[in-house]
C-alpha cells in the first residue's frame, strides 16, 4: 500500500542466491517454547512431497521465478494429462489448491479419489496472478499463484489417495490443503436474513440494497447470510451495532471486491463465518478495494472469514480500539494482508492463516498517531511475494508472540521492526516492542535495491535511531537463505540502531551469517545457539559509518567467527565446503544486453526458465549479453539453451566469449565458434572454459544466427564443475 519500500540503493557487491535445502510447511519446526503458529482447520500437503508424473521444480531463491514464490521453494509443473497424486493425511470432504498456470492462459484440474475421477473439476485461471507494480522499486512481476477450492462430496479417510490432473493447461501445483467443511450453520433465532430484504443467493442478482436493508433492520442484532452466493456491486457503509453472520465460509460467499468502506463507526460490528471473494487482478493503490476499508469502530470483531482475491483484507483507520480479527483465512491480495494503519489501540489479530500476499501479510504503521499496545500473536504467514511476513513501522508497546512465518520474497525479511516512516506525520517505535516465541523458516531474502540481503529478523533504523526498548526472545530461525538477525539503518544514513536484546534464540543452516550488524548501535545477545552457519558468525561492517557494539550476554555458542573483508559479501556456504558445487551460477543474476525486443529482456537469459528467452535487437549483429555472477568465481562451463520446444527449428549462433572481473575490462575466453542447437537433442550447447577461469563479468558476443537475425538465449548457466 505504501509507494516506496526500497532503501536508498548502496554500492556494494551481490550475494549469490543459494538453492538451499528446504522443508516443508507442514513440517513441525522446533520452538523455543510454545507452539507457534495458528491452530488450523485444514492439513497441508506439499507437492513436492507426493506421486507425480509431473516435473519437480526448486528449490529456487531467485526473484520472480515459480519455484521461489512456492512453498518451502518447490513445486511440481504438469503438463496437460500429467497428475499430482496426494496421500490424505486426515478425514476432509474439501480441498483447497495453491496452483499456478501460465499467464493469460486458464483451464482445469481434474479431481481422482482413489482413481476414480469426480465430474467436479477445479477451474484455474492466471487471472488474478502476474502482479506488476512499477512504481515500487525493485519489483518485478509477482504473485504467480492463486487458491482455488472444491467440496469434494464424499469424505476421505486418512491414506486414501486424492490427484489433480491438468487439463487444457500447464499447471504448477505447490500445495494442497484437506479439509472436513462442516454443516452450514443455521440461522440464528430472531436474525434478519439479507434474502427475506431481495437478496439473491444465486449470484445473478445485485443483492446491495438488500444488505443495506437488512443491516438497518437489524440494529443491535444479527443480519444472516444464508449459504448462497450473493453479488454486491458497491461497498456498504454506516455499518455499527450489528452482527454480519454466515452459515460458514465454504457455503456463506459474497462477491465483492469492496465490502465495507467507511471512515468511522460507532463499533462494536462483528463480522463471521462467511466468504469475500473479490474480483481485484491489480494493485490499484488509490483504489478501496479491500474487505474493510477504514472503520470498524471500537470493540468490533472480525472472526472465521475467508477473504480472497481483494488488495487488502482489512485497511485500517480511525478508531479501531481493542478490534479483534481471528480465526480467519487470507489468500491472493495484491497488497497487504491486514494493516492498522494508526490509532490502533488494544487491537489483537490472532490465530489467523495468510497464504500469496502481495506486500506485507500484517502490519502496523503509525501515521498521524501511534498504533499502541497492540499484538499480532499466532498466525501462521506463508509466501508474502514482495515485503515481509510481519512489519511493525513504529508504534508504542507492541507485541509480536508466537508467529510461524515462511518464504518471504524479494523485499522482505520474515519480521522486520522499524522506523521507516513512507509518510508523515509518522509515530516511530517507542515503549516496549516486544518479539517472543516466533518460529521464522526460509525467510530474508536478497534485496534487488540493496544488491545485497535482508535477514530473517530485521531492526531496521531507517528514517531515525530506535529509541524503543526491542526485546527479542525465544526465536527459532531455520534454512535463512542469508543471514539470521540484521540491524540496519536502510535509508543509508547511519541512524542508531539501539536498545535491542536478543534472548534464546536456535538458528539452523543461516545461509551467511547469525549477525548482520550495518548500523551504528549497540545490541546485546544471550542463548544463542547456531549450527550450520553459512560464512561466519558476524558481519559488522555499519554503513556509512560509525560502531555497532555487540555484547555477548553469555550462553551463546556456534558462531563466534567474524567476517574481517567489508568490502565484500560472504556468500552462502563460504566459509565452509560448498554446500552446492553444482548450482548454476548465473541464475537469478543482473542480466544486461545491447539490445533487446519488447517481452523478451536479458532477465529471461538467467531467470531458471528454459521456455523464455532473450532475443537481441533484430539484423543489428553483432549482439552481446552481460551477465554479473555477482562475485569472482573460477568457471569452468557454460551451457547455452534455446527453448526446447519442438517448434523451435535447429539452427547455429555464432558466439565469442568473454570475461572480466571488475565489469570494464574483458578479456577473450573463447573465440568465435559456432553452436548448434538442434531441438531433437534439447536445444543444448556446452562451452568449455580454459583453466578454471577467473571471472565475475560474461560477455558473449553473437556475430550470426543460421535460425534468425538476432541473438537468442533462453538461459545462459555457469558451473565450477567441469
Amino acid at each position: 500500500m505504501r509507494t516506496n519500500r526500497s532503501r536508498t540503493v548502496r554500492s556494494m557487491p551481490a550475494i549469490m542466491v543459494a538453492a538451499l535445502t528446504s522443508g516443508l510447511l507442514g513440517a513441525t519446526a522446533p520452538t523455543a517454547h510454545a507452539a507457534a503458529g495458528a491452530t488450523l482447520p485444514f492439513s497441508s500437503v506439499e507437492a513436492e512431497s507426493a506421486t507425480t508424473t509431473g516435473t519437480k521444480i526448486g528449490p529456487d531463491y531467485t526473484q520472480g521465478t515459480l519455484a521461489s514464490e512456492a512453498s518451502g521453494r518447490q513445486a511440481v509443473r504438469l503438463d496437460a494429462g500429467q497428475r499430482v497424486e496426494f496421500t490424505v493425511p486426515g478425514a476432509a470432504n474439501a480441498v483447497n489448491v495453491a496452483y499456478s498456470v501460465p499467464d493469460g492462459q486458464s483451464g482445469s484440474l481434474n479431481v481422482y479419489v482413489n482413481g476414480t475421477k469426480l465430474a467436479k473439476t477445479i477451474a484455474v485461471t492466471s487471472k488474478y496472478s502476474y502482479v506488476d507494480t512499477s512504481w515500487i522499486p525493485g519489483a518485478k512481476t509477482h504473485h504467480f499463484y492463486d487458491n482455488a477450492r472444491l467440496l469434494l462430496g464424499q469424505n476421505v479417510q486418512p491414506g486414501d489417495k486424492v490427484a489433480l490432473e491438468a487439463a487444457g493447461v500447464q499447471a504448477t501445483v505447490d500445495v494442497a490443503d484437506f479439509e472436513q467443511v462442516a454443516a452450514a450453520a443455521t440461522q440464528p433465532a430472531g436474525s434478519v436474513s439479507v434474502t427475506s430484504k431481495g437478496a439473491d443467493p444465486s449470484g445473478q442478482g445485485d443483492s446491495t440494497q438488500a444488505f443495506r436493508d437488512a443491516i438497518a433492520s437489524a440494529q443491535g442484532g444479527v443480519v444472516w447470510i444464508p449459504p448462497g452466493e450473493y453479488k454486491l456491486t458497491s461497498s456498504l457503509s454506516g455499518v455499527q451495532n450489528v452482527t454480519l453472520q454466515g452459515a460458514g465460509s465454504w457455503h456463506s460467499v459474497v462477491r465483492t471486491s469492496r465490502f465495507i468502506d467507511q471512515s468511522g463507526s460507532s463499533g462494536n460490528v462483528h463480522i463471521k463465518d462467511f466468504a469475500v471473494i473479490g474480483e481485484v487482478t491489480e494493485r490499484v493503490d488509490s483504489n478501496p478495494d479491500n474487505f474493510v476499508n477504514g472503520s470498524l469502530g471500537p470493540a468490533s470483531s472480525v472472526s472465521g472469514m475467508w477473504l480472497q482475491h481483494l488488495k487488502v483484507g482489512l485497511w485500517l483507520t480511525g478508531n479501531n480500539d481493542n478490534l479483534v480479527v481471528e480465526n480467519s483465512r487470507f489468500l491472493d491480495m495484491t497488497a497487504d494482508g491486514l494493516n492498522l494503519n494508526g490509532n490502533a489501540r488494544g487491537v489483537k489479530v490472532r490465530n489467523n492463516f495468510l497464504r500469496n500476499q502481495g506486500d506485507d501479510a500484517l502490519a502496523m504503521w503509525s501515521l498521524y498517531a501511534p498504533d499502541a499496545n497492540s499484538s499480532f500473536e499466532n498466525n501462521t504467514i506463508t509466501q508474502p511475494n514482495l515485503a515481509n511476513g510481519i512489519a511493525i513501522y513504529g508504534g508504542t508497546d507492541i507485541n509480536v508472540k508466537n508467529n510461524l512465518i515462511s518464504d518471504t520474497n524479494a523485499l522482505g525479511s520474515g519480521i522486520a521492526i522499524s522506523n521507516q516512516k513512507f509518510l508523515d506525520p509518522f509515530h516511530p517505535l517507542a515503549g516496549t516492542i516486544t518479539v517472543d516465541g516466533n518460529t521464522l523458516v526460509r525467510t530474508g531474502a536478497m534485496n534487488p535495491n540493496w544488491n545485497h540481503p535482508m535477514g530473517a529478523l530485521r531492526v531496521d533504523s531507517y528514517d531515525s535511531a530506535i529509541e524503543a526498548q526491542v526485546r527479542i526472545t525465544n526465536t527459532t530461525i531455520t534454512d535463512s537463505p542469508y543471514s539470521a538477525f540484521e540491524f540496519v539503518s536502510g535509508g543509508g544514513r547511519g541512524y542508531d540502531a539501539k536498545n535491542i536484546t536478543v534472548d534464546g534464540a536456535t538458528v539452523n543452516k543461516a545461509g551467511t551469517v547469525v549477525v548482520q550488524a550495518e548500523a551504528p548501535g549497540a545490541a546485546t545477545l544471550r542463548n544463542v545457539t547456531a549450527t550450520a552457519v553459512g560464512a561466519a558468525g558476524i558481519y559488522n561492517c555499519p554503513y556509512p559509518s560509525g560502531t555497532f557494539t555487540l555484547t555477548d550476554g553469555g550462553g551463546n555458542s556456534g558462531w563466534s567467527s567474524t567476517w574481517s573483508d567489508c568490502s565484500t559479501w560472504p556468500q552462502p556456504g563460504q566459509g565452509n565446503p560448498d554446500p552446492d558445487p553444482n548450482r548454476n551460477l548465473a541464475k537469478g543474476r543482473t542480466a544486461t544486453a545491447t539490445g533487446s525486443q519488447d517481452g523478451y529482456p536479458p532477465g529471461k537469459a538467467v531467470d531458471g526458465d528454459a521456455n523464455s528467452y532473450w532475443e537481441s535487437t533484430n539484423s543489428a549483429f553483432p549482439q552481446s549479453l552481460n551477465v554479473d555472477l555477482g562475485a569472482t568465481e573460477s568457471v569452468r562451463r557454460l551451457v547455452l539453451k534455446l527453448p526446447p520446444s519442438s517448434a523451435w527449428s535447429a539452427r547455429t549462433e555464432t558466439v565469442t566469449v568473454l570475461g572480466s572481473t571488475d565489469g570494464s575490462t574483458y578479456s577473450t575466453l573463447v573465440g568465435s565458434t559456432g553452436y548448434r542447437f538442434d531441438p531433437a537433442t534439447g536445444n543444448t550447447a556446452t562451452v568449455t572454459l580454459p583453466g578454471g577461469t577467473g571471472l565475475r563479468h560474461l560477455r558473449l558476443t553473437v556475430t550470426a544466427n543460421t535460425g534468425w537475425p538476432a541473438a537468442q538465449f533462453s538461459e545462459v548457466e555457469a558451473y565450477l564443475t567441469s
